[in-house]
């Protein structure tokens, strides 16, 4: 199948075209120098189609013919087209093959159409060439003007910028066919914003296109630029497109803040405290933000050191207050130079002009004050044994106003509560109203109050501190209580010191010494160490405990001021026992009560102690009572003998003088005494004549009545055992080395004996030999 006819705007291949490819393609044959090749046989061999788009005639658009070899003229082939549009866009003459396009076509919407086309036998309906893909496409023409990205752009460039600034890139687009012609090549230029812009034809830049003088924001802040952008690279009979770019300039800081007037006016009253405002100053700048933001300094003038000036975020003023208190009677004007300056500073346009300087007057008014004391406090001393009456010191105060009105003075009576002081009211003299004591406070802190007389509502208060003076009125005393111990052998036991409540200027300075009624016969010295301390000292080799184990030691402390004073303090000593190295081991208990490392933790846990082990005393002697004894004499057979049991040491003959059991034989002889005596002792109240009878019982021959006696007196008596109980007697065991110190074996002569031989007898016997072998001298 071959085309035969291309259409006359058509581009046609010259494969097709020319009549010798046509031939070898027919025929089979190769030309000189080729190979020949093989006829294959395929359904359609063309090019492609091309359609002019935006067809604008009333007919159908031809596009080319399409022709089968199967097609002999006969009518009996068929052309069939299928694909993209056919049928709608194009159309098919199913006889001929003449390929139409029914309406007008945009490249810009689709730029090419891909068809199928085939040919059948209309009788049969059978395809006699195979189905063959060919393509339709669109010839461009300038039909699309040039498109901005955006209708209007922003842009923004610092005032005062060079020749040549880039300020802002606008680019445009052409939907024609860039690859075909120059419908799509696009050249930018300005039609609007002369002279003070420029832009680049070929990338759309904007610049600045005059200096830095002629770019001021101060002048002119906003422009309004028109670009436009033409295809055809700008010939004639291109399209155009514009857009509108507004472009602001940016501030920089080249213009310095000025006052809006050279000399300010203001007055504010003497009255003003720290911090009150006087007034405000204005000062202007032509830059806007952070360039405009500006601050005031005080460089000269009288009111340097009474004002001060800061600058309001908000408003960027400057706010004058005063710094120090203003007085109208001193000075009743101020004037003050400020001046005023950027914060940022642009060094490109710093100049001498960037400051400015402005004049203020600050008049002071005058208003009624109070009375104003000539001190900010005082401070008064007074002798401590100062009489009531006496003057302590004295205030002054005065009107500071010009009318300088009477002032009179009066003390706070909140900071003076108990009325020790009182002020004369017309010249501030204080006197005291009761007598003073500095061991008792040695300061007073009152408030004195000025109030004028014309307008007692003007008054004003000064702190008055009162300083009493020490004499020496108070004697010194132990800094503690003293009380320590002392065992044999010992010199010195304690060293004492003193403290006075009085304070001299001097320092203290104390003297000890033995009261007079301690130095006869005394146990013990004083002996003062110079530096305000005694240490006491014992005059005796050893002391003894039992014989006394307690001593007071008076000692007087004198001081060293005037009128000298002097006092008498007792030292309790207690005698203890102590071992070889000097350490306490026993002391009586007062002694061992008080003792210095004995706390009153320790004594409470002492007499706990000692309350548990009496109650576990009390509670084992009740469970013993109460336990059954089991009896001695289990057998039933008479028993004929006494039966006597020992568990104490015995008291000598006593201990035998046993009843006969024998009597226990005939009870109903003794019933009636048994029962009389059981009466008698619910009653009976013992005395000690029963415990002892008189001996004449004793003598009397019936062994029966002796009996009958004893028991009665045993039942008489709540301390015996009743008759039938048993007494046993423990063995006591041999005798210790010391031998017998029974009285009894002892000479019967008074003379005096040596008993140091007791100490030989070892650790126990210690004691004893200290006891008696004490001298009489030594407890005198």
């Amino acid at each position: 199948t071959l085309f035969t006819n291309c259409s006359k705007q058509l581009y046609c291949s010259p494969a097709f075209t020319s009549e010798t490819n046509v031939r070898r393609f027919k025929t089979g044959t190769a030309i000189r120098g080729e190979k020949l090749l093989k006829r294959v046989r395929r359904g359609w061999m063309w090019n492609q189609f091309f359609l002019q788009e935006e067809y604008t005639g009333s007919d159908y658009q031809y596009i080319g013919k399409l022709q089968s070899d199967q097609d002999n003229g006969s009518g009996l082939v068929k052309y069939v087209l299928s694909g993209e549009g056919a049928g709608t866009l194009f159309v098919l003459d199913e006889n001929n093959g003449d390929l139409h396009a029914t309406r007008r076509l945009d490249r810009e919407e689709k730029a090419f159409y891909i068809l199928k086309a085939t040919v059948v036998n209309k009788r049969t309906g059978q395809k006699l060439e195979p189905e063959t893909e060919f393509t339709v496409k669109l010839h461009d023409i300038n039909d699309n003007e040039p498109q901005f990205s955006r209708e209007v752009y922003i842009g923004s460039v610092p005032e005062r910028s060079d020749i040549g600034t880039s300020v802002i890139q606008v680019t445009a687009t052409d939907a024609d066919d860039s690859m075909y012609g120059n419908s799509a090549k696009l050249v930018y230029s300005i039609s609007q914003g002369h002279p003070y812009f420029s832009v680049d034809p070929n990338t759309g830049v904007i610049q600045t296109a005059l200096g830095p003088d002629d770019m001021d924001r101060e002048q002119r802040e906003h422009y309004q630029v028109v670009i436009e952008a033409k295809d055809m690279a700008g010939q004639r009979g291109g399209l155009t497109g514009s857009t509108t770019i507004n472009i602001t300039l940016t501030d920089v800081n080249d213009n310095p803040p000025r006052f809006t007037q050279s000399i300010y006016q203001f007055r504010v009253p003497e009255s003003s405290v720290s911090g009150t405002p006087v007034g405000r100053i204005l000062a202007t700048d032509r830059d806007i933000g952070m360039n405009a933001e500006m601050y005031f300094t005080i460089v000269s003038g009288d009111g340097m050191d009474m004002f001060d000036i800061s600058t309001d975020k908000d408003t960027q003023e400057g706010v004058i207050t005063v710094s120090k208190p203003l007085d109208f009677e001193k000075k009743p004007s101020y004037t003050v130079e400020i001046q005023v300056q950027n914060t940022q500073v642009d060094p490109r346009f710093m100049s001498a002009g960037s400051k400015d300087m402005a004049t203020v007057r600050i008049g002071v008014e005058d208003v009624d004050e109070p009375p104003l004391f000539d001190k900010a406090s005082y401070l008064m001393e007074v002798k401590e044994d100062a009489a009531v009456g006496v003057a302590v010191g004295s205030v002054s105060a005065m009107d500071p106003d010009a009318a300088r009105s009477m002032v009179k003075y009066s003390i706070d009576r909140r900071t003076d509560m108990d009325r020790l002081f009182n002020i004369h009211s017309g010249n501030g003299s204080v006197f005291l109203l009761r007598s003073l004591d500095r061991e008792e406070t040695a300061w007073h802190n009152i408030s004195v109050i000025a109030t004028e007389f014309n307008n007692p509502r003007q008054s004003s208060h000064v702190p008055v501190y009162i300083r009493l003076l020490d004499i020496n009125d108070n004697a010194p005393t132990f800094a503690t209580t003293y009380e320590t111990y002392v065992c044999e052998r010992t010199k010195r036991i304690q060293t004492v010191s003193a403290v006075d409540a009085d304070e001299p200027s001097m320092g203290h300075k104390f003297f000890f010494s033995l009261a007079p009624e301690g130095t006869h016969r005394s146990n013990f010295t004083v002996r003062d160490n110079g530096d305000n301390t005694a240490g006491i000292l014992t005059r005796r080799a050893s002391y003894s405990r039992l014989h006394q184990s307690i001593y007071l030691v008076p000692v007087v402390i004198t001081d060293g001021d005037y009128p000298m004073q002097s006092s008498t303090g007792t030292l309790t000593v207690r005698v203890c026992t102590c071992d070889r190295e000097g350490n306490m081991e026993l002391c009586n208990a007062e002694a061992l009560s008080s003792s210095p490392g004995l706390s009153t933790g320790a004594l409470i846990a002492i007499l706990l102690c000692a309350i548990i082990l009496l109650m576990i005393v009390v509670l084992f002697t009740a469970l013993k009572r109460q336990r059954k004894k089991e009896p001695l004499i289990i057998s039933k057979e008479d028993v004929r003998d006494n039966v006597v049991s020992y568990n104490d040491e015995g008291g000598g003959e006593e201990d035998t003088q046993a009843f006969d059991i024998g009597a226990l034989r005939h009870p109903d002889a003794a019933a009636a005494v048994l029962e009389e005596s059981a009466k008698q002792r619910r009653d009976i109240i013992p005395s000690d004549t029963l415990l002892y009878p008189p001996m004449a019982s004793r003598d009397n021959g019936d062994v029966r009545n002796f009996i009958n006696q004893r028991v009665l007196e045993n039942d008489c008596n709540p301390t015996a055992p009743p008759y039938d109980s048993l007494a046993t007697y423990a063995y006591e065991g041999a005798g210790s080395v010391a031998e017998s110190l029974s009285s009894l074996g002892s000479a019967s002569t008074e003379a005096e004996q040596d008993y140091h031989y007791l100490s030989d007898w070892g650790p126990r016997f210690r004691k004893l030999a200290d006891l008696y072998g004490a001298e009489d001298g030594d407890f005198s």
